[in-house]
């Protein structure tokens, strides 16, 4: 027997098959959730990281961009050249690139980006980015010449950085809330309060993004983070801000829960520019005496990764010297001893508000009393850590802070920096690598530079802050780390 089936019947079967293919196609449009709204969407006016973690890649490009390890990767520059002098860096720039609004990207927008950022009027956030910058010519529309008043090493490094996006004139005046930039997202619309809405650039000069269409959405309540991750109303959460909800994530198989770092060593510092911490064999002893993991445990829920030196573990340079430092009390109570302080020593421990130091304060206030060593914590406001520990007199003999530059270890070259760390080899170091071009030669004395700081025990180096990112478990292409502050989307994806 033939079954009939009618029109009607025929259109509903019809109808079932379409939905059922559509419920199980491939998504292309994602939603993901951030616990900070930036202030404008303007990367090269403002110091809000919030702006970058929307914006870079996404939308605007720089000549070279950071790579999800860390490294310097070709941009809107393929490639370049370094004089014998090292004082010019030639730019040959990738070609048939558009900014969004249908503009010709070329040598001359790179100029106007360059003269802007460094002018005497600029309100760029990183103005020392680009302090060295003598000149900038083009030199035909898909080459430009930068000369630079003196080497420096480090210069497309500082050029991946957001504040040195590439802006084109035409659509300057509306970058605040219109951004316009050669990505490969588009912007689409800004819902303040709520969410950033970017859409696929059909004629992006590079690789593709494989969404549609992505939003950003800002919740900043730990408790609604939660809440819109369990209820997909967001499909993943950059640097989430609820870590003690994080086993919950990791056993739920919806779920996948990416743990990495973030530019931000966390550190034990001494003031090495008065007693007892002007004493290398005292810092050593501190350096003995406090437990990183326990540290991790009790202030960051075992979340973040120990560190022995002032270096991302994620950077390809890094070296691992924890070793040098490894948790023995007994050894800094000899330490001490050979020191020749009077027992217990007396300090004062200043605290600046984040959880990690405040927490982890009370942490090492303890570690170091089993030693000898009395802690005082004084916890202050962000305010007055600026102006008393960091700033002014650096009234100040441990204090504990993350800091969150990207490969900042220049700051130990600086005595009058907060730590009074004052070392003319380190300095000579610091101030070499910024002449040096060759890459292999760099690698080397940057891990020269990390040893060097490790075996001085300049500070107590605990841990690099965590990235912490929870995500449906189909999605792929998030960072894991975070070199720069940024939600990079031009490479996720779902996956069956």
């Amino acid at each position: 027997m033939i079954a009939k089936i009618s029109a009607a019947g025929l259109a509903s079967v019809l109808a079932l098959t379409l939905t059922t293919g559509a419920a199980f196609a491939q998504k292309t449009d994602l939603t993901l959730g951030l616990q900070l709204e930036p202030p404008n969407l303007d990367p090269t006016s403002s110091a809000a990281g919030a702006i970058d973690q929307v914006v870079y890649s996404n939308i605007f490009e720089g000549l070279t961009r950071f790579g999800p390890d860390g490294s310097i990767n070709p941009g809107l520059a393929k490639s370049w050249d370094i004089s014998d002098d090292g004082l010019t860096y030639t730019f040959h720039l990738v070609e048939g690139a558009k900014f969004h609004d249908g503009t010709d990207f070329e040598a001359t927008d790179v100029k106007f980006s360059l003269d802007r950022a460094r002018a005497d009027d600029s309100t760029n956030a990183q103005k020392p980015l680009f302090a060295g910058i003598a000149s900038v010519d083009v030199v035909d529309p898909a080459t430009v010449k930068v000369t630079l008043s003196a080497p420096d090493g480090a210069f497309p490094f500082k050029m991946a950085w957001g504040d040195a996006v590439i802006v084109a004139p035409e659509s300057i005046d509306g970058i605040a809330n219109t951004p316009v930039g050669t990505g490969a997202f588009k912007f689409s619309k800004w819902v303040q309060g709520d969410s950033v809405t970017m859409v696929k650039n059909p004629d992006y000069w590079g690789t593709p993004a494989e969404l549609d269409s992505a939003t950003i959405k800002f919740i900043s309540d730990p408790t609604a983070a939660f809440a819109a991750v369990m209820a997909g109303d967001v499909d993943a959460f950059g640097a989430f801000p609820a870590p003690e909800n994080l086993p919950q994530f990791e056993a739920d198989p919806r779920f996948k829960v990416l743990i990495g770092s973030t530019e931000g060593e966390t550190i034990l510092a001494m003031n090495n520019g008065r007693p007892p911490f002007d004493n290398k064999l005292v810092r050593e002893a501190v350096a003995h005496a406090i437990n990183r993991q326990e540290i991790i445990d009790g202030a960051m829920f075992g979340y973040g990764t120990p560190i022995g030196t002032f270096f991302a573990p994620h950077n390809p340079d890094y070296v691992d010297l924890t070793g040098l430092s490894e948790y023995d009390p007994e050894k800094a109570k000899a330490l001490l001893e050979e020191a020749g302080v009077t027992l217990p020593l007396r300090v004062k421990m200043t605290l600046p508000p984040p959880s990690y130091a405040r927490r982890g304060g009370e942490i090492v206030a303890a570690e170091l009393r089993a030693v000898g060593i009395e802690a005082q914590i004084e916890n202050v406001e962000w305010s007055q850590w600026l102006e008393t520990t960091f700033k002014g007199a650096h009234d100040y003999d441990l204090t504990i802070i993350s800091h969150t530059e990207p490969m900042d270890i220049g700051i130990y070259a600086n005595p009058e920096y907060y730590f009074q760390y004052n070392n003319p080899d380190f300095q000579k170091l610091m101030a070499d690598l910024n002449l040096t071009t060759d890459a292999a030669k760099r690698s080397e004395m940057l891990k020269q530079a990390q040893t060097i700081l490790a075996e001085d025990y300049v500070s107590g180096f605990m841990f690099e802050l965590p990235m912490q990112t929870v995500a449906n478990a189909k999605i792929e292409g998030l960072w894991v780390n975070q070199p720069t502050q940024a939600a990079d989307l031009t490479a996720v994806h779902w996956v069956d």
